[in-house]
């Protein structure tokens, strides 16, 4: 992976981090940078960034704390993406991935090429959600 990939992609992993970038943001510097999709592992606190040619670049975050319940519950999923879609008072991607965390969300895979995002639960259930136009 090119030097200037990574930086780009280390810069967007702490602007997430830090809550200086919103989600459209991270997106377009991303897909700028030639990555075509990002996973996230709340159970590993991992996230992986992923090139069309099949190279990647795995970094690590701070545990969230919070367990990935049992139950997936995608109305709560949903709930937690309109706050976020909504910017509202207090957002923070931390207490974002606590709420889809305790409504048992045990990651997601972020697709540029198919504008969604798929949100996983331990049992593989899913809540698909579109890219807003």
């Amino acid at each position: 992976m090119h030097a200037s990939v990574t930086a780009i992609i280390h810069d967007c992993h702490e602007a997430t981090e830090q809550d200086r970038m919103a989600f459209p943001q991270i997106l377009a510097a991303l897909n700028a940078a030639g990555i075509e999709g990002y996973s996230v592992d709340f159970r590993r606190s991992t996230k992986a960034y992923y090139q069309p040619d099949g190279d990647s670049l795995e970094l690590s975050f701070q545990a969230v704390g919070v367990p990935v319940a049992a139950v997936f519950d995608a109305a709560a999923v949903q709930a937690a993406i309109r706050e976020a879609q909504a910017g509202v008072a207090g957002y923070t991607y931390r207490g974002f991935c606590e709420k889809v965390m305790a409504a048992g969300c045990a990651g997601y895979i972020v697709s540029m090429l198919g504008r969604r995002v798929v949100y996983f639960g331990r049992t593989a259930e899913t809540h698909v959600e579109l890219f807003p136009q």
